[in-house]
């Protein structure tokens, strides 16, 4: 989950209720102990899902068409930045058949052929899926047939390899501000390999007596909206989730949500924590951080894309000239590009920002801009903020969509 920003990947979990300016903010913001986690994975994987892209995946499909309907992403895709290097580097260790993301509003596939260690290893292939966001007339659904065992059971099951990753790693949980790395074969950690044995797996069956069905044991934690009783400026308060509490004591796990409660507890009552928050809030650039593992940060306009809401003045007034013109009822997209026809890129990540591309992709192209122009001229509109000024400024900070243009054009269509 969430996007990658270099200052906040090293820190612990230590976001909760009621947060500031910076915590709501870096709470999606993901961490080295959840990759590290995920790379102790050994067995196959079907499918990984993750809301950004692994960084380079764009060189394994049609780049030309991607920076056609997303020119601003150009800048990062020609230096490499665009997406996350975290979620890369999970791409070349887990290899799964499928990786779905979101994140940039726009549908993209790839097919990424991965190196082999040995000849005696079968090669593996990923095949990339970004889809639009699920708005009329945007490209938002594609249909996948995943093969499944028609003897296994309809009900959700827990993965004992990672219950055993859970617990193998469960001393390395970290709930603080502090940056913490991973542990790694430097000299310096006496133990950097986290992955389970057979028998680890063997004993989370035998505590489950062999019956992995996850239990429905949902519990109601926030009271229900009631039109009736509208409860205006409400502070959310930290609630500890009973199901999290059950999962963690069956399998011996530290609660992070408790944890927090209780490091926040004995922090006010020292007077600490309050401290605390002011230091994060001033850091909240990352400047003064050591620098990540990953050399290069993703903070542009990856993660401030034009269709995504925005909290407050995070990405200021940027010039958003640069969107794409969505398609019109009259010209609809074309849902001809698929993972079969994506072609095979090369396993090195050197491409080219101009590299050729087959011709029928050059065809799909110059339809394409034909299309734009026309729709450019009778569709186009300002895209205009919600409160404030003409210049977009406001003096109380509110939650905006950048899109309003595409809800009043969906508006128009209704009325027509």
């Amino acid at each position: 989950s969430g996007i990658f920003k270099s200052h906040d990947y090293r820190k612990g979990h230590f976001e909760c209720p009621p947060y500031n300016q910076q915590t709501i903010r870096s709470a999606y913001h993901v961490r080295n102990i959840e990759v590290f986690k995920l790379k102790q994975l050994k067995r196959p994987m079907d499918i990984f899902m993750s809301h950004d892209w692994p960084r380079s995946i764009y060189h394994y499909g049609n780049k030309k068409q991607l920076l056609k309907m997303k020119s601003f992403f150009r800048q990062e895709v020609e230096s490499n930045t665009l997406g996350n290097p975290a979620a890369s580097e999970l791409l070349q260790h887990l290899k799964p058949t499928y990786w779905f993301s979101a994140h940039l509003h726009v549908k993209f596939a790839a097919f990424m052929q991965h190196e082999t260690s040995s000849k005696e290893e079968l090669p593996k292939a990923t095949k990339f899926l970004a889809l639009d966001k699920c708005l009329p007339h945007r490209d938002f659904l594609q249909i996948i047939d995943v093969e499944h065992d028609p003897n296994a059971g309809d009900s959700l099951e827990y993965d004992a390899e990672w219950i055993a990753v859970l617990k193998a790693t469960n001393s390395l949980v970290n709930v603080t501000q502090c940056s913490w790395n991973m542990p790694e074969k430097n000299g310096l950690h006496a133990k950097w390999d986290y992955s389970v044995t057979d028998e680890a797996i063997k004993e989370v069956l035998e505590e489950l007596h062999h019956n992995l069905t996850i239990p429905s044991n949902f519990t109601l934690t926030a009271a229900c909206y009631d039109p009736s009783k509208p409860q205006k400026n409400m502070q959310p308060v930290h609630t500890i989730n009973p199901q999290t509490t059950e999962f963690c004591a069956q399998f011996g796990l530290t609660d992070i949500n408790d944890r927090i409660q209780q490091a926040k507890e004995e922090g006010s009552g020292r007077g600490e924590y309050e401290e605390e928050e002011e230091e994060e809030e001033m850091d909240s650039t990352g400047s003064a951080e050591e620098p990540s593992e990953y050399n290069t940060d993703n903070s542009g306009l990856s993660s401030i894309n034009p269709d995504e809401i925005m909290l407050d003045e995070e990405g200021g007034d940027e010039d958003l000239s640069t969107c794409s013109v969505d398609p019109s009822p009259d010209h609809p997209p074309e849902f001809s590009t698929s993972f079969s026809d994506i072609r095979i890129m090369p396993d090195s990540m050197a491409v080219s920002s101009d590299d050729a591309m087959d011709s029928n992709n050059e065809d799909l192209e110059k339809s394409a801009g034909s299309k734009q122009g026309e729709e450019k001229s009778s569709t186009e509109r300002p895209l205009k903020r919600v409160g404030g000024d003409e210049n977009g400024n406001s003096g109380v900070k509110k939650i905006k969509r950048r899109n309003q243009a595409i809800y009043a054009a969906e508006e128009e269509d209704k009325t027509d």
